[in-house]
């Protein structure tokens, strides 16, 4: 965090069985009548309520030489249900019969006004702050859906974001981590952005409303890999804390009587593992293959 930061903090919990908006004061969370929780007693809800969640491709250098991939000339984007949201403590869900989800760590930007056919240099005006998310992705569908991204981006719990919504946090050269099971997953810095956030939000907003809680999933850098029920995940951005979640196993197997089956396809497993593994000349990992 740099000197001219001054951030604030607001957090979504569940309190006394009621969603309180709760501002953080060191390990503290302070609802607006008082009453304390200790940040790690607190069950925490998503931080915003948006109405849509508009996600960026490739916006990392490191992710786009990962997949020998070029840039676009301009972003292109893909869209997830508000029905994925989930919150920091929350478990993220692999469905039976699915074997490829991947974390994407990653900053949000969230909305604070209404924002239509703005200029770039006005976007940041319309930001009511950022938080950390986890896009996570069930590629087992990526055959089928690898247009939409609808399954793929968009299955119940892939979208984790939290703890918080931080206030007067600067996205400008900061570190971003993702750890699974405490190993290093991911380490980069937002430099590596191609496209700022007050880009991506006038570019969407040429055709698209954005309104008051909503949220755009900034890019993810180099690393995304496959995790298991089990496994721990968590996302660290320098001046928004840290976000965990838990990988499980769903309760009941995805349905083979209808609609498109989750499939191990080449581009499936590559996309899964980082890039055209064949062309490399690099064999995946044995637990994925098995």
């Amino acid at each position: 965090m740099t000197e001219v930061e001054r951030v604030t903090e607001y957090r979504r919990i569940l309190l006394d069985g009621a969603e309180t908006r709760v501002e953080r004061h060191g390990d503290l969370l302070i609802a607006p009548d008082g009453r304390r929780v200790p940040v790690e007693k607190a069950v925490h809800l998503p931080p915003v309520q948006p109405t849509k969640i508009i996600a960026v491709h490739l916006n990392y250098r490191s992710r786009v030489e990962e997949f020998h991939a070029r840039l676009p000339p301009a972003p292109t984007y893909f869209h997830k249900p508000t029905t994925a949201l989930n919150a920091h403590g929350g478990a993220v869900v692999r469905p039976q019969r699915c074997r490829w989800l991947n974390f994407e760590g990653e900053f949000a930007v969230v909305i604070g006004r209404p924002c239509r056919n703005i200029r770039p240099d006005d976007a940041m005006d319309y930001v009511a702050g950022f938080t950390i998310a986890n896009d996570f992705g069930l590629h087992d569908f990526r055959d089928t859906d690898a247009g939409s991204m609808l399954r793929v981006k968009g299955s119940d719990t892939l979208c984790p974001l939290g703890p918080g919504l931080v206030v007067g946090w600067q996205p400008q050269g900061k570190r971003l981590r993702t750890y699974v099971n405490d190993r290093v997953a991911q380490d980069a810095s937002t430099d590596e952005m191609e496209w700022s956030p007050a880009y991506l939000i006038a570019d969407i907003a040429r055709t698209i409303t954005l309104l008051p809680g909503d949220v755009i999933l900034t890019g993810t850098p180099a690393g995304s890999r496959p995790v298991e029920p089990g496994d721990v995940v968590t996302v660290e951005v320098e001046g928004l804390g840290r976000l965990v979640n838990y990988v499980v196993e769903g309760p009941i197997p995805v349905r083979d009587d209808v609609g498109a089956q989750p499939s191990s396809s080449e581009e499936v497993v590559s996309t899964a593992l980082g890039g055209d593994w064949e062309f490399r000349g690099i064999r995946p990992p044995r637990r994925a293959v098995e």
